[in-house]
Order: structure tokens, then sequence, then C-alpha cells
């Protein structure tokens, strides 16, 4: 079995789990440095945190003036549509900020190369890199998928592989089946990278990612920050399914 770094709750405990330590980082990174990069990730799971944090007295603990929001990936589709992930994201927790610093994918493009371009310039336009340098976000907030996708990298997909690029488009086995992404390279020079995974549908990929050595690793599993902080935190129903110890492994607040 492999040593990822896990913790086991309970659905609600979960969320409040993943508020703290996204709380935790976001301060300590705003008190080191003045500002903070948070990239999150659509789906369900990460609903209830969104709702928590734009709750007192989470909205309030958050420096938001400070913190640049950015997607992990996003669908194709224009930012009112119900499965657009800025558009979640926006109705559950942005519009109840009292500060928006806030970068979304234009999914809505009709070429989704010029939407992964147009995201990879601003990156790199924000963060003031150079040409030869990958951004360093503070915070990657994941889920993962039944299959073992996470991001919009998804098994098999070319969009998998990409190694020249900070942003490129992918293809989804459901609609909406584009999708613009973070390269693994980017999610791999997190400083800080949180998986959320929960739901018995996960099981199986969970228990492929923690007890095999998988000669195709799954996207999920290839996710491995170089120099930086990585944490699975799962609910019960998904660890059950996985055969994982219903307790958490050892952890401490990733470091600064």
């Amino acid at each position: 079995m492999e040593t990822r770094p896990f913790e086991v709750h309970e659905p609600d405990i979960l969320t409040l789990r993943a508020a703290e330590l996204l709380a935790w980082t976001i301060e300590a990174t705003v008190q080191a440095r003045g500002v903070a990069h948070l990239a999150i990730s659509g789906g369900s799971t990460p609903r209830p945190l969104f709702k928590l944090l734009a709750s007192p007295p989470w909205i309030d603990r958050i420096p938001w003036a400070h913190t640049h929001i950015w997607w992990v990936d996003e669908r194709c589709v224009p930012p009112d549509h119900p499965h657009s992930n800025y558009g979640v994201a926006s109705a559950l927790l942005l519009q109840h900020l009292p500060v928006i610093i806030a970068h979304r994918i234009h999914g809505e493009l009709d070429d989704p190369e010029e939407a992964a371009a147009q995201y990879e310039r601003e990156i790199m336009t924000v963060m003031a890199l150079a040409d030869w340098q990958w951004p360093r976000f503070d915070l990657i907030l994941l889920g993962m998928g039944a299959d073992g996708h996470t991001a919009s990298l998804f098994p098999g997909d070319p969009a998998l592989t990409v190694r020249d690029h900070l942003v490129t488009v992918g293809h989804a086995p459901t609609p909406p089946h584009q999708r613009v992404s973070l390269t693994l390279p980017v999610l791999n020079q997190a400083a800080h990278v949180l998986f959320l995974v929960s739901g018995e549908s996960k099981g199986p990929a969970l228990q492929r990612i923690f007890h095999q050595e998988d000669p195709q690793p799954l996207p999920a599993a290839l996710v491995e920050p170089e120099t930086g902080a990585l944490l699975w935190l799962i609910d019960t129903a998904a660890a059950r399914a996985a055969h994982l110890p219903l307790f958490p492994m050892a952890s401490i607040p990733p470091s600064s």
C-alpha cells in the first residue's frame, strides 16, 4: 500500500476539515507574501465547502481581498450554464464574498484552444512569469471522478501527457465533452494540493490508487507535488469501498 497522506472523515467533518486547511493555508500565505493564489475545482464534492466558506466565521476569516481565485478546469459552456464550474462557484461562494479577485476560464468561446491560450496568458501575466517558468499555486483543490480522472485530465486522453503548456484542452467521455484544464506539471508545482473525495462510487479508483502498483496509473495518482504538500481527504463511504482504514493517518497542517 502506498503511503499517500490521507484522512477519513464523515461528510460534515470532511467539509469542516477542508475549510480549516484552506483557511490556514491562505492566511499563512498572505501573512508571508501579501497575496495568495487558490485554484478550485468543480463537481458536486466541493459544493458543501463553497457554501461553508460563504458563511461566518469563514467568510470573515479568509483574507479574500488578497486572494486570487482561479479554476483548475472548466467545461466548454457559458458561465450561466448549469454545468459551468465558474457558475456553480459564483452562486455558492463568489456572490457572497466582500471582495472578489477571480480569474475564470472562458469556456463559452467557440474555440477551446483559444480559451486555453487566453487562460495561460492570464496566469503568466498575473503571476509575472517568464516563458520558462511554471506557476506555483499556493493551494489547488482537486476532486476525483469514479474513473480516476482529476481536473479535466481523463484516462487515456492526450491532455494528460501535455508537458509544454500550462493549460490544455481535455476531452471527457460524458458531455459536455470539451474541457479546458490546467496541465499535470502545473498541478505538481503547487505548494499545497488537497484532494476531496466522497461517495461509494469512488471506491474502485481509490483502491487502485492506494493499494496497487499500477503500470498505467490513473490521472489522480499522477498528482504528486514535486516540492509541495499533498493530502487526500476522503469520506467514510469512499474509504470503505476502497478498503482503506477508517481512521486518519497522522497529518499536520501543510507547511507554508
